[in-house]
């Protein structure tokens, strides 16, 4: 079968039609945002349940959530090729494209988002030079440009592909220089990930995320930084065990995995610490001198619950599973903490996204309640079931597990 002759060699893929019918499966839920995003583009964003109130949502709550967790990519790679920790060269194939589908995704998503996409290109051609976010629109275009560089040579491994000599050349050719471009992804997305967060640290007017800082930069631009470096490496692990789970194979040797989760546990420890330290001096000094207690920032429908959910169940337990050998050599536990972390930070871009739009900042103001409708959430699937294609073909065509081939499989 000539499908056979593209599955990298030494390797087991289910059947044909078996993979069909998966595929099938996710063009159901692409078809379903497709028609969303259709009403969208058509009728506006009046059909979200976006208002005047709450100009971000699940959208910006979603992006942020994945380019934070997609961090793995250039934090794996500045690992991998930088500090040349060689054990990530079983993984960074998969950092590379679960980093290319979080960046490709979240635009796809910022194209529904800004309401015109005609005029998508107004950020890049009339760009606001004191707006952080301008910042951002550069960084991850670059970045995504980066990204699909990285990209290249992995889909240039595929067997057939690389005998043609072209081709095989080629790809050598780009891994001589991807520490090059792992230098150039770092800095990118180092800065675009400390501007998102800027971003909120500098809205005076919500005094929910509004912050003091470091010379021009708001603690939120330091936090947002940490908070997706600690989480990126274990949402990688986390996919791929997922893979492992789905397939029935092992592709990943363990020690890999513990590696990558004692790296994300020693910075979020560094993050947690730090959070802490920002909570405190934001509940005790920021907020009295605009005017506002620390119980004003919260209600029925935003409690304190989140803060300390995101705090506590996402950083601190964690980050003690993660830097503690004898559980994190537990695989149940390593993947709980994992997910506590990533949980975490999706919290975190939930209540700096929603949470800070529905408080009441005006004397007439009162507290708004966000309830995303189904345009938004068959829109957000959209984008994960686009992910869930292309790791799927990926992982059929592609050697994204180098170490697939040396490990015991059934």
């Amino acid at each position: 079968m000539i499908d056979a002759e593209f599955i990298p060699e030494g390797t087991k893929r289910c059947t044909f039609n078996q993979f069909v019918i998966w595929l099938g499966l996710l063009g159901l839920i692409i078809l379903w945002g497709v028609i969303a995003a259709a009403n969208i583009l058509y009728n506006g964003l009046g059909v979200t349940g976006l208002d005047n109130y709450f100009g971000f949502g699940l959208w910006i709550t979603f992006d942020l959530a994945v380019i934070a967790l997609g961090a793995g990519a250039f934090f794996s790679g500045f690992l991998k090729y930088l500090l040349r920790i060689d054990q990530l060269k079983h993984i960074i194939n998969l950092a590379v494209v679960v980093g290319f589908l979080c960046y490709s995704g979240a635009m796809m998503i910022l194209a529904l988002d800004i309401g015109q996409p005609i005029r998508a290109w107004f950020g890049y051609w009339h760009a606001n030079v004191h707006s952080m976010l301008t910042e951002v629109i550069f960084c991850i275009t670059c970045y995504l440009v980066i990204l699909t560089i990285e990209f290249v040579p992995i889909v240039l491994e595929n067997r057939q592909i690389k005998r043609v000599s072209f081709f095989d050349h080629l790809a050598h050719n780009f891994h001589i220089y991807m520490p090059l471009f792992a230098g150039v992804g770092t800095f990118l997305s180092f800065f675009h990930q400390g501007s998102l967060g800027g971003m909120y640290g500098v809205l005076f007017g919500r005094p929910f995320v509004f912050r003091d800082g470091f010379f021009i930069w708001p603690w939120t631009f330091f936090l947002f930084i940490l908070s997706a470096i600690a989480s990126g490496p274990v949402f990688i692990m986390l996919i791929a065990t997922l893979v492992e789970k789905i397939t029935g194979r092992r592709l990943v040797d363990f020690r890999v995995k513990s590696l990558m989760g004692k790296i994300s546990g020693f910075l979020l420890c560094i993050y947690v610490f730090f959070k802490l330290i920002d909570t405190w001096a934001w509940a005790t000094g920021t907020l009295p001198k605009m005017g506002f207690t620390f119980d004003e920032m919260f209600n029925e429908n935003y409690g304190q619950g989140l803060l300390w959910l995101e705090i506590g169940l996402g950083g601190i337990i964690p980050a003690v599973m993660l830097i503690t050998p004898r559980l994190r050599n537990i695989p149940g536990l390593l993947y709980a903490a994992a997910i506590l972390t990533c949980v975490g930070v999706v919290i975190n871009r939930f209540v700096f996204t929603v949470q800070a739009l529905a408080i009441p900042v005006m004397p007439f103001d009162q507290w708004a309640l966000y309830i995303p409708n189904w345009t938004e959430w068959a829109t957000s699937l959209m984008v994960v079931a686009y992910s869930a294609l292309v790791i799927s073909l990926a992982y059929r065509y592609l050697p994204l597990f180098p170490q697939e081939s040396r490990l015991k499989n059934p």
